[in-house]
């Protein structure tokens, strides 16, 4: 990398001070207050004279020659709280900013490829990101310095944030030449970051896959499930795919892997025990402390994760999880025109300190609550069962936010708690189950965590895929109701005038160009609720969304699709994503949901754009591939076997709804289910799927086709016969 981008060492600190979120002082405004970000409107009150992405700031900082310090975060960052109360809400800190700088607030959620960009930058020239992120730049947008959280002062040898704001506005009077041969070298190394299309001597093979599992292997922890050690985050999607390598390998191992850790999650702190749905992620190995803001597309993945260890496993407390998270979803996140909502705070009022804010408030409980809350015997089973104590349970706690607080987390099962109070594991059963309903009752008197109530057209996409299988694997049709509601939502609401995604809505107003994860999440969304519904309006709705993601996003040089559409605002660079972090890549998913296209319709040129992704990027893929897991995910997809399932029959058909119940409860993820109706819906399908003409009841009875590349075994009619091609199908 040219050294110019290392003109300041930027860094992110790892032990903070946290400060109570106080209120900002109304008697200032500034632009923001004209947003509809949540994360916006939360600084419209800081004496900062901020602005929001666009023109007027871009053209001020050129007429003014000010630098621009760019700020980015979310509304439900606890250090973004942190950072606003010691920094953003001082007004000393205020004047210095407004003197030297045109201050630019950012949504990371509703702007994902401005935060790209300059994470990209980050991550580059201090090793590590995170937010808030702070960003400095030129007027014409190039960064040339940029860190994450700073202290207010001068700490442990790190200069605080008035010192580096006065450092910077000196060192652009002062080392002007300097610092943009930094920028202009910063934009040169993230052009220089895009994947050409070149042929490698790596190939992607079920050797890839074995790498895969070789190297998770390797990092597992043994004793607590996850990988690596603090903090652990739940990585679904690597999960998903130690199911497939475990489904294609017959290994063992993958399986157990999978299993313990999703155990351990749910028997953790990260999971909430009595409302359901998981917090980000544990700041500790043992899943025991997390960190307390809960994200939509945690709870999608993970309930699709949990679903398919159910299906692997038939283990009901997979099942159990799943719908937890699911009910809480619709409890709490879902709007009343039935999309679903960001995110959950992680900070909250305090209900033991007045006007003080602190993360976790919400959801953690001091042991003179419990035995206050439950009679004496039911209290102790209660403690005992969540790991209650006397001062507090967190296995570390440097802020001392935890004092005497207690995370529940199943510190003991259900029949070791039965045997420990010489009782039955039914009446524990019942004990935990009252308890949770009463715990749920009083923790709904606290104040609540802030919601972002934003919502997000590709995190949508994950949400619907998650409810369609829930609907399926669960047999609930609510299930299925919820995904068909947001759905809907998204085609009336999220679209502009030419038909195309628009990526977030809130307070009555669609806004910003969708981005690729729109188009690959919601075309995920619509196939998984085509494979519930059977709607063929679904399918319709995916292959046109999957068109018009290849008209706006493929990059016809190098291969692959860029994060950005050829018609959105351009940035310094035109960003292109693959790595699997908290959520898919749009890369990732727009291979599998091309592959699946494929299976589907016979239109073989979506195979083409998934195997050209694949080329694009192999050389990535190939040397680190648990960084890419659901392109993996994909990759197995496209390496088969894969199957193609047609029920050829009346969807009200008792038999009908029998054969696609035997289906639903197997683990076969690299497989599509098809309906063929009679009369009018059959001709529509046909004509998306010319190949099911030759797939019909016979003799007016509801027909299974088990096909593999379209070659089909003999069509049965009956549901025995049904079980025994799928069970020879199994492991293939």
């Amino acid at each position: 990398m040219d050294t110019h981008l290392l003109v300041v060492t930027g860094f992110c600190l790892p032990y903070l001070l946290v400060a109570s979120v106080s209120k900002a002082d109304n008697a200032h405004s500034n632009r923001l207050a004209y947003e509809k970000s949540p994360y916006l409107l939360q600084h419209a009150h800081n004496p900062v004279d901020w602005y929001p992405w666009g023109n007027e700031a871009f053209e001020k900082s050129k007429k003014e020659d000010k630098p621009i310090l760019l700020s980015i975060g979310y509304s439900t960052c606890h250090w973004c709280h942190v950072m606003e109360t010691e920094s953003f809400e001082d007004t000393k800190t205020a004047e210095i900013m407004n003197q030297n700088y045109i201050s630019i607030k950012v949504d990371r959620e509703e702007r994902p490829d401005i935060d790209h960009v300059y994470m990209s930058y980050v991550m580059a020239t201090t090793g590590s990101g995170g937010w808030p992120m702070t960003v400095f730049l030129t007027p014409d947008r190039k960064p040339f310095y940029g860190g994450t959280y700073f202290p207010p002062e001068d700490r442990y040898g790190i200069p605080g944030f008035k010192t580096l704001l006065l450092s910077i506005a000196d060192a652009w009077k002062n080392r002007r030449k300097e610092i943009l041969e930094s920028a202009d070298s910063a934009v040169s190394y993230l052009e220089g970051r895009k994947t050409p299309m070149t042929l490698s001597d790596k190939k992607l093979s079920k050797e890839t896959l074995y790498t895969f599992f070789e190297r998770h292997k390797s990092s597992f922890d043994t004793t607590w499930g996850g990988f690596g050690g603090a903090p652990k985050f739940p990585r679904s999607h690597s999960l998903s795919m130690l199911f497939r390598y475990w489904l294609r390998s017959g290994n063992s191992e993958a399986l157990q892997m999978a299993e313990k850790t999703l155990d351990k999650m749910a028997d953790g702190g990260m999971y909430d025990q009595v409302g359901g749905g998981f917090h980000r992620y544990s700041t500790d190995a043992q899943w025991r402390v997390p960190h307390f803001e809960k994200m939509l597309y945690d709870q999608a993945l993970l309930a699709t994760t949990y679903l398919e260890a159910y299906q692997a496993t038939r283990e009901p407390k997979y099942a159990r999880v799943a719908r937890e998270i699911l009910d809480y979803v619709l409890r709490e996140m879902t709007s009343p025109e039935g999309a679903f909502f960001s995110a959950q705070d992680a900070d909250s009022l305090d209900p033991f300190q007045a006007g003080k804010k602190r993360e976790g408030a919400f959801f953690t409980w001091k042991k003179n609550e419990i035995d206050a809350a439950f009679p004496e015997r039911e209290a102790a089973i209660v403690g005992y069962f969540y790991g209650i104590e006397e001062k507090g349970n967190a296995l570390s706690d440097p802020q001392h936010e935890f004092v005497d607080q207690n995370v529940l987390y199943r510190a003991h099962s259900i029949e070791g708690t039965a045997a420990h109070f010489k009782t039955t594991s039914k009446e524990i059963e019942n004990v935990i189950s009252s308890a949770n309903l009463k715990l749920s009752a009083q923790r709904s008197k606290r104040h609540a965590p802030h919601l972002d109530d934003k919502i997000l057209a590709d995190w949508n996409g994950l949400m619907i895929a998650s409810f369609s299988m829930a609907a399926n694997v669960l047999d609930e049709p609510r299930y299925q109701k919820a995904a068909t509601q947001a759905v809907d939502f998204i085609q009336r609401k999220l679209k502009n005038k030419e038909g195309e995604l628009l990526h977030r809505y809130r307070d009555g107003e669609a806004a910003v160009s969708g981005n690729l994860n729109d188009y690959a999440f919601m075309i995920y969304g619509l196939l998984a609720l085509y494979e519930t519904s059977f709607d063929e309006r679904r399918l319709e709705e995916a292959a046109d969304t999957a068109d018009r993601m290849i008209r706006l996003f493929w990059d016809e040089k190098k291969g692959g699709f860029f994060l950005t559409a050829s018609n959105a605002e351009a940035l310094i660079t035109r960003p292109k994503e693959l790595y699997d972090g908290a959520v898919p890549s749009g890369n990732s998913l727009a291979v599998l949901d091309l592959l699946r296209l494929d299976k589907l319709t016979a239109q073989t040129r979506f195979r083409d754009y998934a195997e050209k992704t694949f080329q694009s990027f192999t050389e990535e893929i190939a040397s680190e591939p648990t960084a890419y897991s659901e392109m993996l995910i994909a990759l197995d997809f496209m390496l088969g076997p894969s199957r193609e399932i047609v029920i050829a029959g009346d969807s009200k058909d008792p038999m009908t709804i029998s054969m696609l119940k035997e289906i639903h409860l197997r683990f076969m993820p690299n497989k599509i289910i098809m309906l063929h109706k009679p009369g009018t819906e059959g001709k529509r399908l046909e004509e998306l799927a010319p190949f099911l003409k030759d797939q019909a009841a016979l003799q007016g009875k509801t027909t299974a086709y088990i096909c593999q590349n379209y070659t089909c075994a003999l069509p049965v009619t009956d549901l025995e016969g049904l079980k025994k091609q799928l069970e020879s199908h199994e492991r293939k």
